[in-house]
């Protein structure tokens, strides 16, 4: 197996008594892409930021390559390239010149800078576009730009915090591809994002944060296998639009899973879409934990459900007699069979 290139013991971030990051430990190997999948807000984007020395932990430490955070900052920033959430780059001036720039601020200069430049222009794309003014190009082309400001310096290993948030499906599924050969050439990379499937797509190992504290960590077939698979979801809400966003105010990134066969048969019909969410929210909390909850007792039939059921029955007697009456008496017998049964029918439903 791989060595660590980094190491993450217990990190914390407090912002004016407010706990963003609470004691957050993992490991990410060389070679590999890690991923940290979770909602917004959950506590991606400030671990990034600790790791790369952009803010100091309130407590806690880690290693990136031999170099210790906090304390190494200058040997830690040679290492690693980042590729922040925010596009950090100068609308005025071409992608060029603002290659240019993030190059000297790494000491690159001369022959060297320009021919890494035009290496990492060509292997995002956009080589043909590299005297154009940063503000004519579009969102998936910033995005790709920015990428390339992170991978000038040849680092070691890569932070891409959410790089195809607010992009279109093919400047998002371009990234993709790049993130897949960066890793094929030997770069290791942390990813963040609150897309599952991006992580899915990605990642050798993922990790799964919420609210500042890491809930879950292994590969996917070692996350399938925490919480079960093979078994059937079934949701029937009263508000069916609303429930996706109730269930991830009340699960959090775990929310995610219920597009997946996790979980087990959830007997929902008569719930409001709160109570829904709730009661998925809290068999979700008890697998991540190793645990299986016992199944949800089906609720009592409704009266629309015994009208329907009774309803049913009628039409078929009525066609069973109808067609005897047919066989042996004659249609003028059936038809007044017809008429006398959907009266009664008219007077049950009245």
């Amino acid at each position: 197996m791989p060595e660590p290139i980094l190491i993450a013991k217990e990190l914390r971030k407090s912002f004016n008594g407010h706990e963003a990051v609470r004691g957050v430990s993992f490991s990410v190997l060389r070679g590999e892409i890690f991923s940290l999948l979770g909602p917004n807000g959950a506590g991606k984007t400030t671990t990034i930021n600790m790791l790369s020395c952009l803010i100091e932990p309130t407590s806690g430490t880690a290693t990136i390559d031999g170099h210790a955070i906090p304390g190494d900052t200058l040997a830690v920033r040679r290492v690693i390239g980042v590729v922040p959430q925010e596009i950090a780059l100068y609308d005025a001036l071409s992608a060029r010149r603002n290659l240019e720039f993030w190059g000297r601020l790494y000491d690159m200069g001369g022959a060297t800078l320009d021919r890494r430049i035009d290496e990492v222009l060509e292997q995002v794309g956009l080589a043909d576009r590299a005297k154009d003014k940063i503000k004519t190009y579009s969102g998936g082309m910033k995005r790709r730009i920015n990428i390339a400001a992170g991978l000038l310096h040849r680092p070691r290993l890569l932070f891409m915090d959410e790089p195809t948030v607010g992009i279109d499906p093919q400047s998002r599924r371009r990234i993709l591809d790049m993130v897949k050969e960066l890793r094929d050439q030997g770069m290791t990379i942390l990813y963040t994002t609150h897309y599952m499937e991006e992580a899915e797509e990605l990642s050798d190992r993922v990790g799964i944060i919420d609210q500042g504290r890491l809930i879950a960590l292994g590969t996917q077939a070692e996350l399938t296998k925490l919480v079960g698979e093979g078994e059937t979801l079934r949701l029937v809400a009263r508000e069916p639009t609303q429930l996706g966003q109730s269930l991830t105010i009340a699960a959090g990134p775990l929310a995610q899973k219920v597009t997946l066969p996790l979980i087990g048969v959830v007997a929902a019909r008569g719930r409001t879409t709160s109570e829904l969410a709730a009661a998925i929210a809290a068999r979700l909390r008890l697998l991540v934990q190793g645990l299986r909850p016992a199944p949800l007792p089906s609720p009592a039939p409704t009266r629309s459900d015994a009208l329907a059921t009774a309803l049913l029955k009628t039409i078929g007697s009525m066609a069973v007699s109808v067609a005897v009456y047919w066989l042996f008496l004659g249609w003028q017998f059936a038809l007044g069979l017809v008429l006398f049964m959907l009266t009664l029918v008219i007077n049950f439903l009245a």
